[in-house]
């Protein structure tokens, strides 16, 4: 079967590439067609557009890049109807790829599958309406999303387990075997102590937190090694101008795992990331600056439909990792809850003890295996 793709940034890049490994081993004549990332492309298939000429954050880059994006939508639109597939897969990017499902809901006959579904239980509960109109099936991947969706809007859904989860445990099973060499090729060796910086994968997230990031741990560069993992669609020179001056490492995209596998603590800006960084056992402190930063809390308290930013928090549906979000973004409240969490602080093993939880809740199912067995089955009936 013809299975066309479509991701936005490089956390769907991960999340596809997983999905289409296992929609290849179900079904043993599966093509691919796709705008996506380099994982994907290593899997097969043809590449149309690389999802970096999509992303664009912010009121004001979109803006600007309009034309282009209206451009990108054409042409994906076009090429679904050129290549005529048997299903198109969305996985997240809502706002371009609820707007692809519309079309193609109403001028073809193709089924339209939601592989990590929108996060409208955070922001824009109305795009439930689009969502039942026009996708077809979707997928979830975060347990609490179930009860949103089939007890509150009456749609029902596939929970298939969460990706990130196994993507961790797999990658936990060869890390140490790669570990001295990915130490020695761009870390100090014999190791110090490490804290992990997850400042973001778009530009705009970068120049927002990062500063504050390398200011609040400025203090701890003599007794632990700071280091940057550097985001897949993001030039290493871009860091360059936050860095200068601060003893401070920049590691390549694709390296973010073994970074977390050997880290003490970690600052981490919200999304897939704080995930990640809990599933690797390793207290963080969410960091996310934001514009009109009391406008945003107000927001926040009063329009927002969650009571958390980070996925560790939404999971366990309590704190269990500091948010420091608009108003409670400053250098001075990260490097003191940095603190709190280092080796000896008085929240750490808190934060730990949290982490089971989560675990526990997330379960141990291979999701996209799950994911792929379920779409195949629907797809051959």
């Amino acid at each position: 079967m013809k299975y066309y793709l479509i991701v936005g940034e490089a956390s769907g890049d991960i999340h596809a590439a997983g999905l289409m490994h296992s929609l290849k081993k179900k079904d043993s004549e599966a093509e691919f067609r796709f705008f996506g990332g380099d994982l994907m492309a290593a899997e097969g298939g043809t590449m149309v557009k690389h999802y970096r000429e999509l992303a664009y954050m912010g009121f004001v880059p979109v803006l600007l890049h309009l034309r282009t994006i209206f451009r990108n939508m054409d042409m994906c639109k076009q090429d679904i109807v050129d290549w005529q597939p048997d299903v198109v897969i969305l996985v997240d990017y809502p706002g371009f790829n609820l707007k692809i499902a519309k079309f193609v809901h109403a001028h073809t006959r193709i089924p339209v599958y939601y592989y990590i579904s929108p996060k409208i239980w955070a922001w824009k509960e109305w795009r439930i309406k689009s969502i039942k109109r026009d996708v077809s099936e979707l997928f979830s991947i975060l347990p609490f999303e179930v009860p949103f969706f089939e007890e509150k809007h009456h749609f029902p859904i596939h929970y298939v387990g969460n990706p990130t989860a196994y993507e961790v445990s797999a990658f936990k099973k060869k890390a140490l075997a790669d570990n001295d060499d990915f130490l020695r090729r761009y870390l100090s060796y014999p190791s110090p102590p490490m804290i992990a910086i997850l400042c973001g994968s778009r530009q705009q997230e970068i120049k927002d937190n990062l500063p504050a990031m390398l200011a609040a741990t400025r203090h701890l560069a003599d007794s632990y090694q700071l280091v940057i993992a550097g985001a897949p669609a993001i030039e290493h020179e871009y860091y360059q101008q936050f860095t200068k001056g601060y003893q401070v490492k920049v590691l390549p995209a694709g390296w973010t795992y073994q970074l977390l596998f050997n880290a003490t603590a970690a600052l981490v800006t919200s999304g897939t990331a704080t995930l990640e960084t809990a599933l690797f056992n390793v207290p963080q402190v969410v960091c996310y600056k934001t514009p009109v930063p009391h406008l945003i809390r107000f927001a926040f308290n009063h329009i927002i439909q969650c009571k958390y930013i980070s996925l560790v928090n939404l999971i366990a549906d309590k704190e269990v990792v500091p948010e420091l979000l608009a108003d409670r973004f400053s250098v001075e409240d990260i490097r003191n809850e940095l603190m709190r969490i280092l080796p000896g602080g008085d929240a750490r093993q808190e934060q730990l003890d949290g982490y089971e939880d989560i675990m526990r809740k997330l379960g141990d199912t291979v999701a996209p295996d799950n994911a792929a067995s379920i779409m195949v089955k629907m797809l051959k009936r």
